[in-house]
């Protein structure tokens, strides 16, 4: 059986699951649909169209599951539960706080329509979520600690290049050696945000733009740079093209806990990531979070789920026999 994706948005994230789909092949693309003019975008992969946004709804017959590229702030929270009526979804939603409002809207539209939607599939949430969930599962008795870095944050990055004076910018959030190693010898300390990361950022600044009001501008900034210790490098566009075009990303998550009647045993649980590609990782993730949505609903379930209630054979291509042979 084949699985018939529709990626909806073509950005680096839609890109990714182009390329993802590729590499499994139970499934192919049905279609790409933008905002933007279709004529102005094209495929990767030979064969595969470009539709405008108002050819989607006409076409659900052609499509098993419909992955949303959108960006999760804005976009999401009106798109997934639009397209939950329709097709089965699946989303990378990833404001935490907004997570169970979100589960709401997108649930009561898949019952209604019979579909199955799995929102927050990426690696956080989604991975690094499963990972505190079973080490929380299997340490009662600890504590969580997570780290993000070193890796391209697109949303401080944007803030960085909203200041007046800036032409272009990169923000590099990278985790605290000291504040890592004293995690991983168990010594369960109490951080403040400024203790856990520090914030690298490499400007492009306007000719003629005041580098001294851009740095401390950057650095005040509340709810990005303020909390933290920032650092602010000038560099030509040249230098930031050259040395700074990737995305990469990535991070730790770590449970540190204790077992024994009188807790004397220590223990530590950690998962880490290191990424090329922010956005192609994942692509990835939700590449196989689309193949339980479309089983799952072959089943004749419906209504939203997280990566919480998804089994991880659903995720596979290889049958459960394969599984416990070859993975078990």
């Amino acid at each position: 059986m084949t699985i018939k994706i529709g990626i909806i948005g073509y950005g680096n994230l839609g890109r990714g699951v182009e390329c993802s789909i590729a590499q499994n092949p139970d499934m192919e693309i049905a279609g790409i649909f933008t905002r933007r003019e279709p004529s102005t975008l094209k495929a990767l992969t030979e064969g595969v169209k470009v539709y405008s946004m108002e050819d989607l709804e006409s076409m659900a017959d052609s499509i098993d599951v419909a992955i949303l590229c959108g960006g999760s702030a804005t976009d999401l929270p009106e798109q997934t539960p639009q397209l939950a009526g329709i097709f089965n979804v699946v989303d990378s939603f990833d404001t935490h706080a907004n997570i169970p409002e979100h589960f709401e809207n997108v649930d009561k539209k898949s019952k209604a329509s019979n579909k199955v939607s799995i929102i927050s599939v990426g690696w956080d949430p989604g991975m690094f979520s499963l990972n505190r969930l079973y080490a929380n599962a299997i340490l009662p008795e600890g504590k969580d600690y997570t780290f993000w870095g070193k890796g391209v944050s697109q949303g401080h990055s944007d803030a960085i290049r909203r200041v007046e004076g800036v032409k272009d910018g990169k923000q590099y959030t990278i985790p605290v050696d000291e504040a890592l190693e004293k995690v991983r010898k168990g010594e369960n300390p109490e951080f403040s945000t400024r203790e856990k990361h520090i914030r690298v950022c490499y400007v492009v600044a306007m000719e003629g733009a005041d580098k001294d009001k851009i740095a401390r501008e950057i650095k005040e900034m509340p709810n990005y740079f303020s909390d933290y210790d920032t650092t602010v490098n000038f560099i030509s566009q040249e230098e930031l093209e050259k040395e700074h075009s990737g995305i990469p990303h990535g991070g730790f998550v770590i449970r540190t806990g204790k077992t024994g009647l009188n807790k004397e045993n220590s223990h530590v649980v950690e998962y880490s990531l290191k990424l090329d590609s922010n956005p192609e990782f994942t692509a990835s993730v939700l590449v196989a979070y689309a193949r339980a949505a479309y089983r799952l609903n072959q089943e004749g379930q419906s209504g939203c789920k997280t990566p919480f209630d998804i089994a991880p054979a659903y995720l596979s291509p290889k049958s459960g026999a394969e599984l416990r042979k070859e993975l078990l």
